[in-house]
């Protein structure tokens, strides 16, 4: 039959992520059912695959009583809290009993609840409180990964009626995919895949649902009724997740069954470290006694079972309240939001401060003072904060304001076509000195150790520096000034100096912070240069030669080589011994590997610094540009990207991927 034959390529494809026809044939034989019921409309059921696309919007949700309470787990945080909880049970184990557990994933997604009367999905409904839910049956059968009728060919027969607990969740390259998506096209951005998911998943048009690349995961049998009394239920939590499997449902693949305890804790400790791997977020494992009716007889404490644990890894992710918005001019003059926050612990830190990105982003998010807001840490050490918690709202909220005038020197702020910074124009505004000397001194350009932002404030505090070169101009005498400064901190310190002069070139362009430049075009700009009196002398046809150099850029080198200002810097540099050169190369090396021949655009927050993905990329044979143009192959996205190349990149029809993808790209 050809719904049978849909249902199973459509199972092949979704759960088994093993599809035995291409894309084309599959959809030859979706139009051909269409085909069918269009001219046969009475033969059209709420079961068939044409029906995933959904049906008219709906004016509310329907509430729907589970089969039996939709229970939460309790919680430990480590491995010492496991065996506590091992300890509490085996006290209400008859000696001697043999036990195994099974280990799950525990998924960061929407709780959703399935049910089937003869094999056919019948209800789809959210977990609620637990007791009562909301009627989702419309939107479920959007989601091609749940079947909509169980397979027949299973092992073990389904009873009359069987409901499936599971969890909603969408792949975090589709997120990152679909936030960029709603970025360009100015629209709400999501905080994480759970929230993305969950919006989607109770969409009251089920239209949008369908638009969305939602996932399912099943894990434990809520409800069965078999009449006839012909079937049993799996005896085991391990047999359970096969059976489900069999029966056409998503079940993780790295869920194991374990005999000892030991064993339970090394693979939940082994997660926590490779939780990055995953293409869909959990917030710990769950550990479950594999034995079904012994894990019944413990009963329950509280709101849920004794023979469940859900084990939490170290958050990621806090709220906490927006106090107030500070400003700081960036090296480029570039006005920075920053959020000060309620001190919150996250991740095992205290943080009161956190990155707001830009402007355009504060009001894509709609973040405002006095929010609860979300704060996460990229790749687990840039705290940022990733939107608002609108539900926490008192009305007394205050919407944040971009600048008109510098706070450092009251130049008035512009705003650069195309750009979404604001920035002071002012080259000598002294909200910059800071941040220049910061990133001059900084591990990807001149890398000079102990000269953190206290010190370079105490410095510019003491007028002993007023650009990057009088750094080479400090004596012992003038830091044994400074507070907190004894004569072996201070030779440390002009010791780190003095060793930055022998720095690469590539190294100092980055560290002049010319704007538009990051590490990977200052490393094409050194190869193709090779000093920088050459680069000082270059010509806009010349840098525009240059691979991933584009107008944009070669203008901005040109403003920052035709100011007095530079070429005085530059002299007093040279002068004190800093003037690295190398031989210049006008051909690019080309190294063969998984990306030889493709060119990637980096952008937004990762879980690296920019230049060690470049670099990453760079030893594959890729080539890493700095702006978004028709030779780009691909663009890498990561948190609060630049709304300027997400646009291009989209107006361009470029592929716009996450970094697990990138990663997969390079097997």
């Amino acid at each position: 039959m050809l719904r049978e034959q849909i249902n199973f390529h459509n199972y092949r494809y979704n759960v088994l992520d093993d599809p035995l026809i291409s894309d084309s044939e599959y959809d030859m034989l979706m139009n051909e059912l269409r085909e069918i019921e269009a001219a046969q409309p009475e033969l059209v059921t709420p079961d068939s695959p044409t029906q995933r696309v959904g049906g008219q919007p709906a004016s509310e949700f329907v509430k729907v009583r589970h089969p039996q309470p939709i229970l939460s787990l309790a919680a430990a945080f480590d491995a010492a809290g496991v065996r506590a909880w091992y300890e509490r049970i085996s006290r209400l184990i008859p000696a001697g009993t043999p036990m195994a557990f099974t280990v799950e994933p525990k998924i960061d997604g929407l709780t959703v609840v399935l049910t089937y009367e003869d094999g056919r999905l019948v209800q789809g409904a959210t977990r609620g409180d637990g007791v009562i839910g909301e009627d989702i049956t419309v939107n479920a059968r959007t989601v091609k990964s749940i079947p909509l009728v169980l397979r027949s060919d299973a092992p073990h027969p389904h009873p009359h009626r069987i409901a499936v607990r599971g969890e909603a969740y969408m792949p975090i390259d589709e997120f990152e995919k679909m936030n960029a998506l709603q970025l360009s096209a100015g629209e709400r951005t999501y905080a994480n895949p759970r929230n993305f998911a969950a919006g989607s998943m109770r969409q009251l048009d089920p239209r949008l649902t369908a638009k969305r690349p939602l996932r399912v995961l099943c894990y434990a049998i809520v409800e069965w009724t078999d009449t006839q009394g012909a079937t049993q239920p799996p005896a085991t939590q391990w047999e359970l997740l096969q059976y489900l499997k069999a029966l056409g449902f998503p079940v993780s693949d790295i869920s194991r069954r374990f005999e000892s305890l030991d064993e339970v804790i090394a693979y939940y400790d082994s997660y926590n470290d490779k939780r990055d791997s995953l293409n869909f977020e959990i917030d710990g494992m769950v550990i479950k006694i594999d034995d079904l009716l012994l894990s019944e007889q413990l009963g329950y404490v509280g709101n849920g079972p004794r023979g469940a644990l859900a084990v939490k890894f170290p958050a990621r992710e806090a709220t906490t309240i927006l106090r107030d918005v500070q400003v700081k001019v960036g090296r480029t003059g570039a006005i920075t939001p920053n959020a000060v926050l309620e001190p919150v612990q996250l991740g095992g830190i205290t943080i009161s401060k956190a990155t707001l990105h830009n402007f355009d982003d504060i009001a894509r998010k709609d973040i405002r003072i006095g929010d609860r807001v979300i704060v996460k840490r990229a790749g687990d050490v840039i705290p940022y904060v990733a939107g608002p918690v609108v539900a926490a709202r008192t009305g007394a909220e205050r919407v944040i304001q971009i600048p008109d005038i510098c706070p450092y020197c009251e130049t008035r702020l512009i705003r650069r076509e195309g750009e979404v910074a604001v920035y002071c124009p002012n080259i000598d505004c002294p909200g910059r000195l800071d941040r220049a000397i910061e990133h001059f001194v900084g591990r990807g350009a001149m890398d000079i150790d102990g000269l953190g932002t206290k010190i370079v404030a105490q410095l510019i505090d003491a007028e002993l520096i007023s650009d990057v070169a009088d750094m080479y101009s400090l004596t012992k005498e003038d830091l044994l000034e400074l507070d907190g400064f004894a004569e072996k901190k201070a030779d440390k310190l002009l010791d780190a100096i003095a060793a930055s002069k022998g720095q690469t070139l590539d190294r100092l362009i980055f560290g002049l912070g010319i704007q538009h430049i990051g590490g990977v075009a200052a490393q094409a700009l050194a190869g193709y240069y090779g000093s920088i009196d050459a680069l000082l002398a270059a010509t806009a046809e010349q840098l525009q030669s240059i691979d991933g150099v584009g107008p944009v850029i070669a203008e901005s080198i040109l403003a920052w080589a035709d100011r007095s200002s530079t070429r005085e810097l530059v002299r007093k540099l040279q002068a004190a011994g800093v003037n690295p050169t190398q031989e210049p190369r006008r051909a690019p090396v080309v190294t063969e590997g998984p990306f030889n021949g493709k060119t990637f655009v980096i952008t937004g927050a990762l879980s690296l610094p920019r230049e060690e993905i470049a670099a990453w990329i760079e030893q594959r044979g890729g080539k890493v540009s700095e702006s978004v143009s028709k030779k780009t192959s691909y663009v890498v996205v990561g948190e609060a990207p630049g709304a300027s190349k997400v646009s291009k990149a989209t107006a361009l029809n470029i592929p716009m991927i996450g970094e697990d993808e990138l990663k997969r790209l390079a097997r």
